[in-house]
């Protein structure tokens, strides 16, 4: 056998449910190319379970807060386990909207312009951006309680149980145009598949049920934006400090003509991994299999001290 492997899933953001299902598919293929594995539904008593366990590696499949945003790889910094993906610091800056858009806006990446507001503010001064606009949460992913407000929508946010983000949100206008994500895997750009949602955005549902979304690989978009759009995704991943596979998520502008105007929206530093997921799928169309990217992601995983 293989080097021993505990593959983090589960946990209890939530995305909890999407994160089993990309565990348990991780951990198939990892048996599958030779790792001695053990999965761990992750708990709060997750150090004790590590120093029961003693695995070489962890292979990090878990989503959303404290799984994705450098509370589990602080630990395992901690512990001295090598962990797949992206180390502390690039985990939670990318997990926090707000945060990564300074970075990028350092790095020179187009992204909408946002603000964060509170509840109150909302409901006393008006949103900061006429209709259609997008409201999320400042530090969760897979499009959870995500909301496109469009004109004639009557959204106020002062009306009972219309406010579901906490303290504050993050507001930005709506780009029209076409969904666009990008997969990086360690210095290369893999490629860009569009996504077609069949609803209203490319939400939660879309993202993990079948038949809620065309994809089309490789994105059918003007030859020069999708040079861009590998461009950008590059230079997001390494101006967060990414390490291993992580995949950006872009709007593309076209509604006047092509080539249309790419807006950086966000990096996931640990992207799905469940039969729907789209770095597997850009990765295939470049003649990378499952097994042989997560294979991958494994021989990459390291501690940054």
């Amino acid at each position: 056998m293989g080097r021993h492997v505990a593959v983090l899933m589960g946990g209890w953001s939530a995305e909890r449910e999407v994160s089993l299902v990309s565990g348990q598919a991780c951990a198939a293929a990892l048996a599958r190319v030779g790792y001695r594995v053990t999965p761990v539904d992750v708990g709060r008593d997750l150090p004790e379970v590590l120093a029961r366990v003693r695995p070489e590696v962890c292979f990090n499949a878990l989503h959303g807060r404290w799984g994705e945003d450098g509370c589990v790889q602080g630990l395992l910094e901690l512990m001295g386990i090598p962990y797949t993906h992206s180390g502390v610091m690039a985990s939670s800056i990318a997990m926090d909207k707000p945060v990564a858009k300074r970075v990028f806006a350092g790095a020179g990446l187009r992204c909408p312009p946002g603000e964060l507001i509170g509840r109150e503010d909302a409901a006393t001064r008006g949103m900061p951006f006429p209709a259609p606009y997008v409201i999320k949460p400042r530090n969760e992913g897979s499009s959870v309680n995500v909301r496109l407000v469009f004109k004639g929508d009557n959204y106020d946010p002062a009306a009972p149980g219309a406010w579901s983000w906490g303290a504050e949100a993050l507001t930005e206008p709506y780009i029209p145009g076409r969904e666009i994500h990008v997969a990086v895997m360690g210095e290369r750009a893999l490629g860009a598949v569009e996504i077609q949602p069949h609803g209203r955005f490319y939400d939660y549902d879309a993202k993990y049920m079948e038949g809620r979304a065309t994809h089309l690989m490789p994105a059918p978009i003007d030859a020069k934006a999708y040079e861009e759009a590998l461009a950008m995704a590059l230079a997001a991943h390494n101006a967060l400090g990414c390490r291993g596979v992580s995949r950006a998520d872009l709007r593309y502008d076209d509604t006047v003509g092509e080539p249309g105007t790419l807006y950086l929206l966000e990096v996931n530093t640990q992207p799905g991994m469940t039969p729907l997921s789209l770095v597997p799928e850009i990765a295939q169309a470049q003649g990378i299999g499952f097994d042989a990217l997560v294979d991958w992601i494994v021989e990459d995983a390291g501690c940054e001290r």
